[in-house]
């Protein structure tokens, strides 16, 4: 008997692997919180498979997504992404995850870590929305817009609200699995 799952992941064995073992789980981690954060930037205006198929080579290619390293990255380490077949070869998105780790670096030694700052806006305790149905599930919320908000004034860049929320739910600050899905019940 096979597992109930959210109706998104159903079908894809590469997406019912992430949604079983890493969607929806509480990130604490700073530099998993980093490549969830810049992948979903990368996600923006393309489909999440897409990105998660070359989740390995975007691994390889940002010394995995350590963010004191990314934000060394020069002109020439650019030149160099934006050959890189392997990932999504997107200058503004690959110069915005550049920038975005030099304020991540900001953020962690202004709160200690990334993680404490971006908890902090679901008081530490993920928020669980209990959907019933996927049309329950919102693609933005006035919370993701108030965290981009945020975000933004830190100088965050290439982020709205709906890439934000697509974060939350990824790092697990809220609980969008639907109530018949098995993870909900583990939630």
């Amino acid at each position: 008997m096979s597992k109930q799952r959210c109706l998104w992941c159903q079908g894809n064995e590469l997406y019912e692997k992430y949604h079983d073992l890493e969607w929806g789980e509480p990130e604490y981690n700073d530099q998993k919180l980093f490549e969830i954060l810049s992948l979903e930037v990368f996600q923006a205006g393309l489909s999440w498979i897409t990105v998660l198929k070359k989740r390995d080579n975007f691994r390889k290619a940002f010394d995995d997504f350590n963010p004191v390293m990314v934000a060394q990255y020069d002109s020439k380490r650019v030149l160099a992404l934006l050959n890189d077949s392997g990932i999504i070869r997107h200058k503004a998105k690959i110069e915005a995850t550049i920038h975005n780790a030099q304020v991540f670096v900001r953020l962690q030694q202004e709160f200690g870590s990334f993680s404490k700052y971006i908890w902090s806006f679901v008081n530490h305790v993920p928020k669980n929305n209990n959907p019933q149905t996927s049309k329950e599930v919102p693609s933005s919320t006035k919370l993701s817009a108030d965290i981009c908000k945020h975000l933004k004034a830190k100088g965050f860049k290439f982020l709205g609200a709906t890439t934000v929320y697509s974060f939350m739910q990824a790092a697990g600050l809220v609980n969008d699995h639907l109530v018949n899905c098995f993870k909900h019940q583990q939630s």
